[in-house]
């Protein structure tokens, strides 16, 4: 774990600023929303994923391929958490000051 961060710090901070960039977007895009049942299925995967690594199922180069990119796959989600919450407070802001004034 520490060799990911420390041979790759600058695509975990490229993953973050790109989450940042779409949690700020996301906010402002309406599409529709993402089922229940897809949703439980999503979460299945990504625990299934989780798991094959912590058991170190895939050996090799895949193996490597995989820890990175659940590796990768947290600074962008904490990215896209950050600039959702963000975007938030200043729509809330602005709202505030439009009726204010």
């Amino acid at each position: 774990m520490a060799y990911f961060v420390a041979f790759h710090w600058a695509w975990l901070a490229g993953a973050f600023a790109i989450g940042l960039a779409m949690g700020w977007v996301a906010v402002v895009h309406r599409a529709p929303s993402v089922s229940g049942w897809l949703t439980w299925l999503l979460a299945a995967l990504a625990a299934a994923l989780v798991a094959t690594a912590l058991a170190c199922l895939v050996p090799g180069r895949a193996g490597y391929w995989l820890e990175l990119l659940l590796i990768l796959f947290v600074p962008y989600l904490i990215g896209c958490a950050i600039g959702s919450w963000l975007r938030a407070l200043v729509v809330m802001r602005s709202m505030r000051q439009r009726s204010a004034a």
